[in-house]
């Protein structure tokens, strides 16, 4: 079991970050590819005419990270999407306060282990089926190994190829309990997820907009939706002390879809982090969740096969 931090709710002396760093201990950050409110790209999922990857644009995105240069060169971002047909707005969201004018850093300790869990579903058969998701994942773990020195032996690839796990609702989860569970101080993870995002009415009051953003697994419709508070409480919260996690989510309203305290948006507009004063500080209430999402799975069900056929795809 990990150490149980002090409930910010027992001192109210706290300040935001240190109630923040009680809640969430590890250095957690999360590149999406737009808004909440935006699908991932203006093309229709119909037509199966679709190019095999979007892993361009987020090289790129990255390549700005790691020079520092999100910051200065948003709205040149901003330019290069548009000419690209995007109308999408990347944004960075993290558990501490990030100078965007500075690198970003993917491997914080050199000497630490470091894992991954890369997603990628093309919902092969179903209504809304994608096509380039496999070689987002497939181009990432290269990358990954390549570039940063990420063995294969500690990452685990969950994709719909019949090769390799499958990316079912029981199966992810259990690929983030297993990377919390192994993750030590100084360790660094990498979380990828390409494949349909989703929204569904929030259940606790803590999203701004009312809608709780969620990842949508290969069997949606039986085990349904992967909400945004679960991977807070699964994946983000009991992270480690000491562990640096970056979280690349390539998918629709993907904003928030880690409710992590802080973000930037790279509109051109935006030139530091703001803090996301809707943060949860509360513990989560798993049992009173699950039955709320137990009595509602048919429409849970039924929501995400909307937002898979009217949700642009992901490239």
């Amino acid at each position: 079991m990990l150490a149980t931090a002090p409930s910010p709710r027992e001192d109210s002396t706290m300040s935001f970050a240190d109630q923040v760093a009680a809640q969430i201990p590890s250095s957690t950050r999360m590149i999406s590819g737009c808004h909440d409110v935006q699908t991932s790209a203006d093309a229709n999922i119909t037509a199966f005419e679709l190019p095999e990857s979007r892993w361009t644009t987020w090289r790129g995105l990255h390549g700005r990270l790691a020079a520092g240069a999100l910051g200065r060169s948003s709205e040149e971002d901003e330019e290069n999407l548009a000419e690209g047909g995007y109308t999408q707005v990347p944004q960075l969201s993290s558990s501490r306060i990030i100078d965007v004018n500075e690198p970003m850093t993917i491997v914080e300790n050199p000497s630490g282990t470091k894992r991954a869990v890369l997603i990628g579903i093309n919902y092969v058969g179903q209504q809304g089926e994608l096509s380039g998701c496999h070689n987002d994942a497939k181009n990432i773990a290269k990358y990954l190994q390549n570039e940063l020195g990420f063995e294969s032996s500690n990452m685990k690839v969950l994709m719909d190829d019949g090769a390799h796990e499958k990316p079912t609702y029981a199966n992810i989860m259990a690929a983030f309990d297993w990377i919390v569970r192994v993750s030590q101080p100084g360790d660094t993870v990498w979380i990828h997820y390409s494949g349909h995002g989703g929204r569904l009415p929030d259940q606790d009051g803590d999203e701004e907009d009312g809608y709780d953003e969620t990842l949508i697994p290969v069997d949606f419709q039986r085990a349904g939706q992967i909400r945004d508070d679960d991977l807070l409480k699964h994946l983000v919260k009991p992270m480690r002390e000491g562990v640096t996690m970056t979280c690349l989510m390539d998918c629709c309203h993907s904003g928030t879809v880690l409710d992590l305290p802080y973000r930037f948006i790279a509109d051109g507009d935006h030139v530091e982090m703001e803090r996301n004063e809707g943060f949860n500080m509360e513990d989560w209430m798993g049992v009173a969740a699950d039955v709320l999402r137990a009595g509602a799975a048919a429409y849970v069900a039924g929501e995400a096969a909307e937002a898979m056929a009217d949700c642009c795809v992901i490239l």
